[in-house]
């Protein structure tokens, strides 16, 4: 089966590897080899791609940037298709209308906005990924999500067939879309921003990334803010009044300058990190009756 898919990617112009180690490709850097890596460089070959696996009934692992995953340490006997290449278009339409590939990072894009005096997205600038996990869960900071400023997405179907959504069909929620459910590929999105005065974008894009770097540990890998932010509650409060910041277990350690993130300190493994995660998960539901809910994803 994998040499089928794997034969079939090269006539696509595709780049193959085979046991890629996923620490490589997580902002975690944990994680064991994947069976099969697979990079698109073009949406039509993505297409053909997709179709191939749904007629082998194999669903591919689709990665961004890596920043919001946890792969097993035993690593993914699949295929993972990495949304790079194929997908970096970045373009200024006119009108406050950007146009890019799933591929671009949010800094990219932050700073094509910047360029044109274009105000909305700074919230987004500092946040690690790119633009397609950040629809695809709704990635927001300091009062910023993406449901304010993305227009339209174009995806790939399950079946391998092009759509969009676009307006309330996006059904973005806290940390979710339509996308967190329905098993569609984002591709491209088109976002609608305000024109601005470049030096107030500039100022507030420096402000916000000055105040992540004093208050999150930027400094070590890790998947960015661990659990979703309980109603009414904020995560890190919670796990620092339970006197968890600095906790340990082998190379995984509960931030001890912000109690939201668990970073590897060196050599983490995967289980290190979630056995870390179902600690402060247990002992926050104990001492404060509240269950957190996990960001991250964690493959298998």
């Amino acid at each position: 089966m994998f040499d089928k898919i794997k034969d079939f990617a090269y006539t696509l112009d595709c780049d193959v590897k085979e046991y890629v180690p996923m620490n490589e490709h997580t902002s975690f850097k944990t994680g064991g080899k994947a069976r099969l890596f697979i990079v698109p460089n073009s949406l039509e070959s993505l297409e053909e791609l997709i179709k191939f696996c749904k007629s082998l009934d194999v669903k591919p692992y689709i990665l961004g940037n890596g920043s919001n995953t946890l792969v097993s340490d035993d690593g993914l006997n699949g295929v993972v298709i990495h949304m790079s290449n194929g997908f970096k278009k970045l373009e200024y339409c006119g009108g406050g209308i950007i146009k890019c590939g799933a591929g671009v990072t949010l800094a990219q894009l932050c700073m094509l906005a910047l360029e044109y005096s274009l105000t909305g997205l700074e919230f987004a600038y500092g946040i690690p990924g790119t633009v397609g996990g950040a629809v695809f869960m709704n990635a927001g900071a300091y009062g910023g999500e993406m449901k304010d400023v993305v227009m339209m997405s174009s995806h790939i179907t399950p079946n391998g067939e092009r759509s969009s959504l676009s307006g309330d069909l996006l059904d973005f929620g806290y940390r979710k879309s339509a996308y967190t459910n329905n098993g569609c590929i984002i591709t491209n999105v088109v976002f609608k921003l305000e024109t601005g005065n470049a030096d107030a974008i500039r100022y507030k894009m420096d402000s916000m990334l000055a105040k992540r770097k004093a208050k999150q540990p930027l400094e070590y890998p890790s998947g960015g803010s661990v659990f979703k932010r309980p109603q009414g509650q904020f995560a890190g409060a919670l796990i620092e009044e339970c006197g968890l910041k600095g906790k340990t277990i082998g190379g995984a350690q509960v931030s001890e300058k912000h109690a939201g993130f668990i970073i590897n300190i060196g050599k983490a493994t995967t289980k290190d990190v979630t056995d870390l995660i179902e600690f402060v998960q247990d002992t926050v539901q104990k001492e404060k009756g509240v269950l957190l809910e996990k960001e991250l994803k964690v493959v298998e």
